[in-house]
């Protein structure tokens, strides 16, 4: 199973749920081309994203550019599969916060 796809953000460690959907569903996509895009709070970005194996399976680490409430922002990332079919992984902003997140591809059922 690759990772390819959109995938709606479910938790973060530091932000609640409607933190995540200050400004629509939060996401992270991943694209064939090697590209992606997320957004999360007021957090958006570009990702230049590079397939690994992990000990838990496939995974991508990327770095991205992108805003945080209209300032320039970059950083770096990671997600690995997860054997339920979920997604976690990292985000971090250069020199500002870090959170972990667990992510659903988009189309599968919630968990309550």
């Amino acid at each position: 199973m690759n990772l390819v796809g959109r995938w709606r953000i479910l938790e973060m460690d530091l932000w609640d749920r409607d933190s995540i959907e200050l400004l629509g569903p939060g996401f992270f996509e991943f694209s064939h081309d090697g590209t992606g895009s997320f957004r999360f709070i007021a957090v958006e970005g570009w990702m230049d994203c590079r397939p690994v194996q992990t000990a838990m399976g496939p995974g991508v680490e990327f770095s991205w550019e992108g805003y945080d409430e209209c300032d320039h922002a970059c950083g770096r990332g990671n997600a690995t599969l997860q054997g339920d079919g979920s997604l976690r992984g990292h985000v971090y902003v250069h020199l500002g916060d870090d959170s972990e997140f667990w992510a659903e591809r988009e189309g599968t059922a919630e968990r309550a």
